[in-house]
């Protein structure tokens, strides 16, 4: 599939169900499907409900093919580990668009929307057996940190920032 092809879009209540199934399908078969990841968050099968009632503090963008379906996505939210800083969230896209820049576009996305709500860094959690991710975040310019005292997601074990200005 050709990314040229693929439109960014903000998240809809119509999304919610096939951007859970692809988190969920990633995280199952890196086998991260445990407690203390996104594969049990509370809001995963609402993520449109999570993001809207704070635009000015968060967002969540899609990834779509010209048919309209869901080939991943990303969010940021405010973080609750540094000052002026958002949080890049759920980051995921399907196995038939990886290592095809769709992944950067939507972090670019992120960051972009990131400096619009006068954030200053960037912060991200990941685990170390998302190989690809980790080189990613590295080529993005987001340096690794040790482990914040306010994680999250308890089982992730790499943590990353970057500035944004």
């Amino acid at each position: 599939m050709d990314i040229e092809q693929c439109t960014i879009r903000p998240l809809s209540a119509a999304d919610d169900a096939a951007l859970a199934r692809i988190i969920r399908t990633i995280l199952r078969a890196c086998h991260l499907d445990i407690p203390g990841t996104a594969y049990f968050d509370p809001e995963l099968d609402h993520l449109s409900t999570y993001y809207a009632p704070f635009p000015d503090r968060r967002a969540y963008f899609v990834a779509v093919d010209a048919q309209g379906t869901v080939l991943g996505g990303a969010g940021l939210a405010e973080s609750v580990a540094f000052a002026d800083c958002a949080e890049l969230q759920k980051l995921y896209v399907t196995e038939q668009v990886r290592r095809r820049g769709l992944g950067r576009a939507l972090m670019e996305t992120c960051e972009a929307r990131a400096r619009a709500l006068h954030y200053r860094k960037m912060y991200l959690e990941t685990h170390s057996v998302l190989t690809e991710a980790l080189q990613l975040y590295t080529r993005l310019g987001y340096r690794e940190i040790p482990r914040p005292e306010a994680v999250l997601h308890t089982t992730m074990d790499r943590f990353f920032i970057r500035d944004l200005v």
